[in-house]
């Protein structure tokens, strides 16, 4: 595992020698915390909720979206590094192609979780009153999260050829999938079809769990053990879908066979 800690490193180092990278990580979540809990303060009323505003129920939801974010950030390097030839070099060198898997969801993980952790520091200022033992179960359904999504980013980066394919499928694929998680707005009231959506996406669980840490009065949320058991299955499947793909295609997209498919003029 030499090569794994050693490629999960060179993520948390990129991470800190790119200030950019943390400005990006936080500050789109937060604009969209404060504009969206202000602006729909005074008129939306969360079913349930008693008097919370919109602002501190919003709060869990936002957490999750800085890990989603840290998460694209980090995979999204797959794409840098194979144009930069980087991957080619670890590709021919001796380290195994699970290796690159652990390595990139290790690092990618642990920069979400930093993040979105950070985040959880500013819970007792909104009216949350976690407990040292409510924190670690936060932690734990936040790492569980971040290895779900890290390893779903990876998974897409590591077929993808360009950053702009790649931000495609993220505004087509991850964002609504927060949407529909329960952190912009609970399923309660949505229409049917709407509820369905929000009852398979396995975010939703997370966002769950992660609010019932938090506060565990809430109403209207899957139990905890089915959302924590739901996130740690996703986190699982998206972590061995990510290795699946680097074992099957050490290399990335395969160029040559899709060339040879196109028919000459």
């Amino acid at each position: 595992m030499r090569g794994a800690r050693a490629l999960a490193w060179r993520e948390i180092v990129r991470f800190l020698r790119q200030p950019s990278r943390i400005v990006g990580a936080f500050a789109p979540p937060l604009l969209a915390w404060l504009l969206l809990g202000v602006g729909f303060g005074s008129s939306f009323r969360v079913p349930g909720a008693g008097g919370t505003s919109y602002l501190t129920w919003f709060f869990p939801g936002t957490v999750v979206l800085v890990v989603l974010f840290a998460a694209i950030f980090s995979t999204i390097s797959v794409i840098e590094d194979r144009r930069e030839g980087f991957l080619q070099a670890v590709v021919v060198s001796p380290v195994s192609p699970f290796a690159v898997a652990a390595g990139k969801i290790l690092g990618g993980t642990l920069l979400a979780l930093a993040q979105g952790g950070a985040l959880l520091l500013l819970a007792p200022l909104l009216g949350y009153a976690p407990s040292v033992a409510a924190l670690a179960p936060a932690l734990l359904v936040l790492a569980f999260v971040a290895l779900a999504l890290t390893g779903l980013g990876l998974t897409i980066a590591w077929m993808l050829e360009s950053t702009q394919g790649f931000h495609a499928i993220i505004n087509l694929f991850l964002i609504p999938m927060w949407f529909l998680s329960g952190s912009f707005f609970p399923a309660e009231g949505a229409p049917g079809w709407l509820r369905a959506a929000m009852a398979v996406n396995p975010l939703t669980y997370g966002v769950a769990a992660l609010r019932r840490a938090l506060d565990p009065t809430a109403a209207g949320l899957p139990s905890s053990a089915l959302s924590v058991a739901v996130t740690f299955a996703f986190a699982a499947g998206a972590a061995l879908a990510a290795t699946a793909v680097i074992t099957r295609y050490p290399a990335g997209p395969d160029r040559a066979t899709r060339g040879s498919r196109r028919k000459k003029p």
